[in-house]
């Protein structure tokens, strides 16, 4: 695509020429500014220029164009009065990132090029994503860099960056900005900020008055509220006392073949009842009662959204919410696939179904499905209920990678080509057989099921194991002999821990967050030391947070607040609610929480410091001691050698001297987890530019790499 570029080289200025005026399109991203700039020219050539390294790009069409990015934000909120050391903080103003945030010095500099671009255009228009956050960017930009030129611009929307979209939504733009979005974005800002700054502020303040050290902790409302579920589930599995059953199991021969039978009870409550059916079952014959056939038709899968795919893409490669929409945003703007964050399960006919297939079958991978697809005569999605009024689901659009993807990017568009082709098959036709088998007064059951048709099974083949089970030829009145029938000892389970894939899902069900930012809230509890690992656990201080919020912020802990607010930015965004009241009636709210805060500072701070000793010394406890068994193995730092080792607690009582060397250099954290070779606790290592590996300190141990040890 760089060759449709005309590169001004060396180029490093601004226009200026009175003379001309121009149109300004604002856009999100450079890859975006880029990919517009390509489609709108009328050579597919624009001019590509520079000032003081900000990209922009000179467009011939009707008239002259300058298509020029932002890098996400350019505009953030801050307090008016700067100071950190109290609360509560109500006043605030929208500000250029650079006066607000440490290492964000080049914004200047994109802020400043907006300025001197703007001057000398006589139209604008926004080009940022079609989505809360596009439309903030945009409005920012245009209100603040662009001398108030909110009232008088206009919006393109698309839902790819293909040029056909763009060339649409450039020639029929929006008349104006989409402001009850803007409105609806601006709330939900200024509302996580009021409650973020404030929550947090009251937390690391308690916590730096009664330690004496100042220690950064923070909370918001849908992180606070999400954590407190997650921590609610923590409970009930730290609490869950299991409970005893029993299961039986049979096993029958059939055509010299042995064969499992299932018992017609799930589970037993006593032993003596199950030891009963065992004894009254085993060596003995049985008698087919009923020989059950069905035919089952399976439908297709539906469409994407944004968090079926993250939910799809955890389960089949592992990747975090997060990752996945990275790497969905990079297909985006590559042109590849159709805008990620997005709520829809519908797939409109607008979007062509045939010229999306028959591109994709242009590829090898691709072309005897495409084709397969393409001799029906009606192409007919079956689709899901969620719509979003913005972008239809994820899609391929058609595009064939213009360069090599790397894997995650590979196996990403992998996905979402094959889900768009699965939601065109017919159903699957599945042929599953019940067998009841009757034995001394008691029931079993052979089971087994064949595939009779792939239908949309073959379009998703790599993503789904159908599992066949051979089906017995019996008949009712058959006798069948019992080889085996035995028990098993079973406990009732605790509920699951959530993972990063469920804990997304969950949120959605209880309306915490957005598709936009759900990734990030659950990150930020990874970040802040709030939850470990991949299987969630709340941390000690994840508890501490929690309990103070439930205690002294029971609302701010609860997801109904967020369910609240979400419901009032949705009434902002279609009209029917004004952004002021919301945040008049949020102050109200957030003061006497706040009141409440500092009548128990002091209890607070004592409880915090409390959970955060603990959370610390569990932070760096790698496990049982393998030489006295008795103490702790801990990462200690030496003041005196200025080094870091593992060693005993019982050093400090003359008890046990046990220690081991630590790589010097880069992150060492305990996995929780013990070698497979010896038994001992593990250790994992980060080193810059190297991938983070597993360690066993013992020295002994016969997989041990001794060079990692040196490092």
């Amino acid at each position: 695509m760089s060759s449709n570029i005309s590169n001004e080289a060396g180029t490093d200025s601004i226009i200026t020429q009175k003379c001309e005026k121009y149109t300004l399109i604002v856009t999100e991203k450079p890859n975006a500014a880029k990919r517009i700039a390509i489609a709108l020219d009328h050579k597919g050539k624009p001019k590509y220029l520079k000032n003081n390294g900000v990209p922009y790009f000179i467009v011939q069409r009707d008239k002259k164009l300058v298509v020029i990015p932002a890098i996400g934000h350019l505009y953030t909120i801050v307090h008016e009065r700067g100071k950190r050391n109290y609360y509560p903080v109500f006043n605030f103003k929208w500000v250029p990132r650079h006066l607000a945030e440490r290492g964000a010095k080049s914004i200047r500099n994109w802020v400043e090029t907006f300025l001197e671009l703007s001057q000398y255009a006589d139209e604008f228009i926004s080009a940022c994503d079609y989505d809360i956050e596009g439309s903030l960017i945009g409005y920012y930009i245009l209100k603040y860099a662009c001398d108030n030129k909110v009232a008088s611009a206009k919006r393109m929307k698309f839902s790819t960056l293909m040029k056909s979209d763009l060339e649409n939504a450039y020639e029929e733009p929006l008349p104006h900005l989409d402001f009850t979005l803007i409105d609806s974005g601006r709330t939900r800002h200024e509302l996580d900020w009021l409650y973020g700054i404030n929550l947090s502020r009251a937390l690391t303040l308690a916590a730096s008055r009664w330690s004496g050290r100042y220690s950064t902790l923070t909370t918001g409302r849908v992180q606070g509220a999400t954590l407190q579920f997650l921590a609610s589930r923590e409970n009930s599995i730290r609490n869950y006392v299991p409970v005893p059953y029993w299961q039986i199991r049979g096993e029958v021969e059939i055509l010299n073949s042995i064969i499992e039978a299932e018992y017609e009870r799930k589970r037993i409550e006593t032993n003596t009842e199950a030891d009963a059916v065992v004894q009254a079952c085993k060596d003995k014959t049985g008698n087919v009662t009923k020989v059950a056939m069905k035919k089952v038709h399976q439908k297709s899968p539906i469409p994407f959204d944004v968090g079926t795919l993250q939910r799809e893409a955890y389960r089949l490669f592992g990747y975090t919410p997060r990752r996945t929409l990275a790497i969905a945003q990079s297909l985006y703007l590559g042109a590849l696939i159709s805008y990620p964050r997005t709520n829809s399960q519908k797939l409109p006919p607008i979007i062509n179904y045939r010229k999306i297939l028959n591109s994709l079958k242009r590829q090898s991978g691709y072309k005897k499905l495409a084709s397969k697809l393409l001799d029906d005569k009606e192409l007919k999605p079956r689709e899901g209920a969620k719509e979003d009024p913005a972008h239809p689901a994820v899609y391929p659009t058609g595009n064939l990678p213009e360069k090599s993807l790397g894997t995650p990017e590979k196996r990403i568009w992998d996905l979402i080509v094959r889900r768009f082709m699965t939601v065109f098959g017919e159903d699957a036709l599945t042929e599953r057989l019940k067998v009841h088998i009757e034995v001394t007064n008691h029931i079993f059951f052979v089971r087994g099921r064949r595939l009779l048709k792939e239908g949309w099974m073959k379009y998703y083949k790599p993503f789904l194991h159908v599992e066949e089970i051979v089906l017995v030829p019996l008949k009712q009145g058959d006798k069948v002999h019992f080889r085996r029938v035995v028990r098993e000892d079973k406990f009732t389970c605790p509920p699951p821990r959530y993972n990063p894939s469920s804990l997304l899902k969950r949120m959605e069900e209880l309306g915490i967050g957005t598709k936009a930012t759900r990734a990030d809230i659950i990150q930020t509890l990874y970040n802040r030391g709030y939850v470990r690992d991949e299987r969630i656990v709340v941390t000690e201080l994840g508890f501490g947070v929690v309990d103070v919020l439930c205690r002294y912020a029971s609302i701010v802990a609860s997801s109904k607040l967020t369910q609240e607010l979400e419901d009032k930015m949705d009434r902002i965004q279609n009209g029917k609610m004004n952004r002021e009241t919301v945040l008049i009636e949020t102050v109200e709210q957030l003061k006497l929480q706040l009141e409440h805060f500092k009548e128990n500072e002091a209890t607070i701070g004592e409880a915090l410091t409390k959970a955060t000793k603990i959370a610390q010394t569990q932070e760096r406890t790698v496990g049982q001691c393998p030489t006295c068994d008795t103490g702790k193995l801990m990462i200690i730092y030496s003041r005196k050698t200025r080094k870091r080792f593992i060693g005993c607690t019982n050093y400090f009582k003359g008890l046990c001297k046990t220690s081991f060397p630590l790589p010097q250099r880069g992150t060492v954290k305990p996995t929780r987890s013990n070698c497979k070779a010896c038994g001992w606790p593990m250790m994992l290592v980060w080193l810059r530019g190297r991938k983070p590996w597993n360690l066993c300190y013992n020295p002994d141990c016969s997989v041990n790499d001794k060079r990692r040890i040196k490092a």
